[in-house]
């Protein structure tokens, strides 16, 4: 228990410097992600790496919203996602397909969401990776209306060994 709680308390502390550090990276980024980035609506959340007894995790802390916001790095690029258990696969908003260099796309293909049926385009992703949690040839979605966030689902997640949530974060086991 003490141990655990030791983990959490470093994972909170390291949010903190994480989060010094992304902001640090959003200012090398060019003007158009360093626009990007900025305009997301949702509270400010990192993902958090570090080292516990059984190897590396990556905490994600929970927002003030309850949800889990986690900036992953995508095809050597910082995005801001959603955490969504219930997506089947990465969802990308097409401003966020476009940073990561996909154009021309074809929405060929109808999925159904919570807010009903939109057209998408089908894209694989060559790596995605939170914290410690790198998934390599990822397949994903660029959603062609109606997604304000980028979702990360269940073709990264899946992947992983292990997903826990407490009370204040997501923790991922590579």
């Amino acid at each position: 228990m003490i141990k655990s709680a030791i983990v959490l308390g470093s994972a909170v502390f390291c949010a903190v410097l994480a989060g010094t550090g992304i902001l640090s990276l959003g200012e090398h980024a060019d003007k158009a992600d360093s626009v990007q980035v900025a305009s997301y609506s949702a509270p400010e959340t990192v993902a958090v790496s570090t080292t516990a007894s059984q190897g590396h995790v990556t905490a994600i802390p929970k927002s003030a919203n309850g949800h889990f916001y986690a900036t992953a790095v995508v095809n050597a690029k910082a995005v801001r996602f959603l955490v969504d258990t219930g997506a089947s696969m990465i969802a990308l908003t097409p401003a966020d397909a476009r940073r990561l260099g996909f154009t021309d796309l074809v929405y060929d293909a109808e999925v159904s969401t919570a807010n009903g049926k939109t057209a998408v385009a089908r894209i694989t992703l060559s790596s995605v990776t939170v914290g410690q949690s790198t998934v390599r040839n990822v397949e994903g979605v660029v959603v062609k209306e109606g997604l304000s966030d980028s979702l990360l689902g269940m073709s990264y997640l899946g992947k992983l060994s292990r997903m826990e949530v407490t009370q204040s974060s997501l923790i991922l086991h590579p």
